[in-house]
């Protein structure tokens, strides 16, 4: 995949490929890393690459089951879980399920092609605007490409304190760029 969104016809076009791009340069932050290495929490917080990209995936899936109707059950356990890879959870398990949960997200996109379409407003949660009663599907994934993005960014960080790796010497090592005199691909040896 290119390092930038390419042409877009219309806006859920837009909205669909720019959180595309957000969840492929997010997995890219786990490119050639350990399992260790996935699970390595080394800044002042307890994130990880591996939890991070977990997160972004049950983050995404609750965000889309809001919009389908699906009951959403608040469990704050669940959710502090979600920041971490479990025990013999692989990036492998991780990447399956947020492949699955990209295509329900694009499916249901897709078939309600409606980016007004109205999803109800939890309040019960502190969060969120007492003053409206709906989000539309639109604002839904605008907040999904700024959700992906923030952690894709809190992944970078996490990324370059583990070896030093940073985002366009990843995507070129992944995606098999020639090296140049100003880019040169991600190696583990250029650690």
């Amino acid at each position: 995949m290119p390092g930038q969104v390419g042409a877009i016809e219309n806006e859920q076009q837009g909205l669909l490929a720019y959180l595309t791009q957000m969840r492929y340069v997010l997995r890219l932050t786990a490119y050639g890393l350990t399992d260790e290495q996935l699970r390595a929490t080394p800044s002042a917080s307890a994130l990880s690459v591996g939890g991070l990209i977990k997160h972004c995936a049950s983050t995404e899936a609750g965000w889309m089951g809001q919009v389908r109707g699906e009951p959403q059950v608040l469990d704050y356990q669940e959710y502090a879980n979600n920041f971490r890879l479990a025990e013999g959870e692989t990036i492998d398990d991780v990447f399956a399920r947020y492949d699955r949960v990209a295509e329900q997200t694009e499916k249901t996109v897709t078939e309600l092609n409606n980016l007004d379409h109205q999803v109800p407003i939890d309040h019960s949660v502190p969060w969120n605007s007492k003053d409206m009663t709906h989000w539309t599907l639109r604002w839904v994934l605008l907040h999904l490409v700024q959700e992906t993005a923030r952690h894709t960014g809190h992944a970078d960080i996490v990324r370059e304190s583990v070896d030093g790796a940073t985002a366009y010497p990843l995507m070129a090592a992944a995606e098999g760029w020639p090296a140049t005199d100003w880019l040169k691909p991600w190696s583990p040896a250029s650690r």
